[in-house]
């Protein structure tokens, strides 16, 4: 008898990534560090299939996101310029407030992802401008540099509603079908699925997070065994997972009043 067939992922994140500044060409700088990579049965580099998973902030850097806070003042400013619309807001115990936001993107965060961790004092760092646009010109040069056209998914962290921690999801991608609409199909018992619709993108996103890490230097990671969710076309991007306000059933948050919470 033939052994059962084994679903697997193999999720790796490569040392070696520099410190990416504004201009830098992602594709060129990471396509060395891509092909030094090496797999579990001691291969190198990518192959067809494999999904390469970014992080915004490299991205963001290379883009020349990089702006001015040098204050809390600022920060604050900054924030509300890529912010859309406030769906809640918390005061703080220092008297600042923890706002959740819809940003320019269409994405709904903490402080409308403006991030003030791991770069320069003074300073702040948007989210790249079109995330989808980033992942297009990176699988492009990945593709120009290593022959491989893999998928690209670009992360960036989240909180969620109703459970604590935090997990990346996707902001960005090309290459990937982004969702598994499962709706039509039928259950081990003959039902019909009616609302199963995976967001496989953001899937992959959590796993890369648990190789690439908050604080290890790795910023990127490659996952294999997802061959059959690339495609050949970029397709639509990561922003087919945002639900429209049609859809949202809690587009409307809450402002706390500090006396009562």
């Amino acid at each position: 008898m033939e052994p059962a067939a084994t679903a697997a992922l193999t999720v790796i994140a490569p040392e070696g990534v520099p410190v990416l500044t504004s201009g830098d060409d992602l594709a060129a700088v990471l396509t060395p560090v891509l092909e030094r990579a090496v797999w579990p049965d001691g291969t190198l580099g990518l192959r067809p299939g494999d999904v390469v998973v970014v992080s915004s902030k490299i991205v963001s850097k290379a883009e020349g996101r990089l702006v001015a806070a040098r204050d809390e003042e600022e920060r604050q400013a900054v924030i509300a310029g890529e912010t859309v619309r406030v769906v809640a807001e918390r005061a703080r115990p220092d008297g600042g407030a923890l706002r959740i936001v819809e940003n320019h993107l269409g994405l709904v965060m903490a402080a409308a992802g403006v991030d003030t961790s791991d770069v320069p004092p003074g300073t702040a760092l948007l989210l790249p401008e079109d995330p989808d646009a980033s992942a297009r010109k990176l699988r492009l040069g990945l593709h120009a540099r290593t022959g491989v056209k893999p998928g690209v998914i670009v992360t960036d962290t989240f909180g969620r509603p109703w459970r604590r921690g935090l997990v990346d999801q996707a902001i960005g991608a090309a290459g990937v079908a982004v969702q598994d609409d499962r709706r039509g199909e039928h259950d081990s018992y003959g039902r019909e699925l009616q609302v199963t619709v995976i967001a496989v993108a953001d899937e992959i996103a959590a796993a890369a997070e648990l190789v690439k890490g908050k604080a290890t230097g790795r910023p990127v990671a490659v996952v294999r065994g997802m061959g059959h969710a690339v495609t050949d076309e970029d397709g639509a991007g990561a922003r087919e997972l945002i639900r429209t306000p049609e859809e949202d059933m809690f587009r409307r948050g809450v402002a706390e009043d500090p006396e009562t919470h």
